[in-house]
């Protein structure tokens, strides 16, 4: 059989099978039954909270909040990823280039005989078609595709888990198993929208032209995404680097206060602000801060501190909210390995200078490793430029949490990764704080950290 022809047996497995093979898990209505507690007729905490997960997971894995509206109805991006030959425009996109642009697969949502097939080598990994067999079976994280009945493409949204979901890589690079809460420090998201064969609605709100926003748009790079720029328009810093920040990892947030590089808001507020401002989905959204035209022109401009008027029944994001949360913070920080990940005898010495000489517990208090209540400093506490902190409402920048700091080194350190490595990030708080640490001291707390 030709590439060609296990491509399109690919495409007619995903018509037929991704229905009962890779349904995701069932959504959940507020009106289900459950258990109630018998004597005040409401659920018990128990059953509430693993609703309310399970609701949540179903949201940041699926739910577009109606934003296919814009990114295939204004932009037109899927017509670039289905190309000419199937119906849209160009080359396409093929799996091959989608995993090189960073989008994850996972391979629990693909039939065993199609993983048997990519596994032999059997299935064309350069053919558009595929990627469209793909996105059949909801494989994509974070990208959903709408068919039209011919098995075209219709349009395509993306979910929560396009920048905060990986994948372990079990199958093959940038195939395996969903790690929720991981950002995804491969993904170009600005090479992705610049694929777009219609960028200007995007150009139009920044007040440019379209090779000015693919400029801005390509100089992110992998890892990277610039949620200020729709609001501020400063693309670049004043040293001429791109103004974009690294894709956090949103695990471990359960009982830190601010959620954001610059403390912008809590779980629910940056969830809000993503779904409707940056992914564009169906929502309402209030934030007196944003009409503010010294600081913010672009979001005073457009109204985005009020936005929009639309009734309850269009809304399709603040009642997702609460769920939305809930998952989120169940979501734990991954354990490293002794031996593997860091080394143990040296960690337990970094542990002594960490709550010790290098002063790192009085702000990154455990087991949040960030402080409880009001975690945010000034950029000169810090000993960093104010240029980011000066795009949020409150000039400062947030204490990161450090459990699971070993998973996502990849990219640096600091909001914007400007640090390489925590030996980097070591020696900035050394000479900050003037602490005289010795090289083998450095070691023994960067083991440390990488134990969190």
């Amino acid at each position: 059989m030709s590439k060609r022809s296990v491509a399109i047996a690919l495409g007619a497995i995903a018509l037929g099978l991704c229905v009962v093979a890779i349904r995701p898990s069932r959504t959940v209505h507020a009106d289900d039954d459950f258990d109630h507690d018998s004597h005040h007729g409401a659920a018990s905490p128990a059953k509430h909270a693993e609703r309310l997960i399970a609701e949540g997971r179903q949201t940041f894995r699926y739910d577009t909040f109606g934003d296919e509206d814009f990114w295939g109805g204004k932009l037109q991006l899927h017509k670039t990823v289905e190309g000419a030959k199937l119906g849209g425009l160009g080359a396409g996109l093929s799996p091959a280039a989608a995993l090189a642009v960073g989008l994850k697969v996972d391979v629990n949502a693909l039939p065993r005989g199609v993983r048997e097939q990519i596994a032999a080598g059997r299935v064309d990994l350069n053919d558009p078609a595929v990627t469209l067999a793909l996105l059949r079976f909801r494989s994509v994280v974070g990208v959903t595709g709408f068919f039209n009945e011919s098995g075209s493409l219709r349009s395509i949204g993306i979910q929560c888990a396009f920048c905060h979901s990986t994948v372990d890589n079990s199958f093959a690079p940038g195939i395996g198993r969903r790690l929720d809460g991981w950002g995804n420090r491969d993904l170009n998201v600005g090479a992705i929208v610049a694929l777009a064969p219609n960028l200007k609605p995007m150009a139009d709100v920044l007040q440019v032209n379209v090779p000015t926003l693919k400029k801005v748009l390509l100089s992110w790079g992998p890892g990277k995404f610039d949620a200020e720029v729709i609001l501020d328009g400063k693309a670049f810093r004043p040293d001429g680097k791109s103004a974009a920040t690294l894709l956090p990892s949103i695990f471990g947030l359960a009982g830190v206060n601010l959620h954001t590089y610059t403390g912008w808001g809590s779980v629910p507020y940056w969830n809000a602000f993503v779904a409707t401002l940056e992914m564009h989905g169906k929502g309402r959204f209030f934030d007196s801060r944003l009409n503010n035209r010294d600081q913010f022109p672009i979001a005073a401009e457009n109204g985005f501190g009020d936005l929009p008027h639309i009734s309850a029944d269009e809304d399709r994001i603040s009642k997702k909210l609460p769920a939305l949360q809930v998952y989120q913070l169940s979501l734990k920080a991954p354990k490293p390995r002794e031996g593997k990940d860091f080394d143990p005898e040296a960690a337990e010495r970094g542990k002594a200078l960490f709550t010790g000489r290098a002063k790192c517990s009085n702000c990154h208090v455990g087991p949040t490793f960030s402080e409880p209540g009001w975690n945010m400093h000034t950029p000169q506490e810090v000993c960093i430029d104010s240029f980011q902190a000066d795009r949020s409402p409150d000039h400062q920048y947030r204490t990161t949490p450090l459990a699971g700091l070993f998973s996502h080194q990849k990219g640096g350190f600091y909001h914007d990764g400007r640090f390489s490595t925590l030996g980097d990030v070591v020696n900035h708080y050394d000479g900050c704080l003037s602490l005289g640490l010795t090289p083998y001291e450095k070691s023994d707390l960067v083991q440390y950290l990488l134990s969190l």
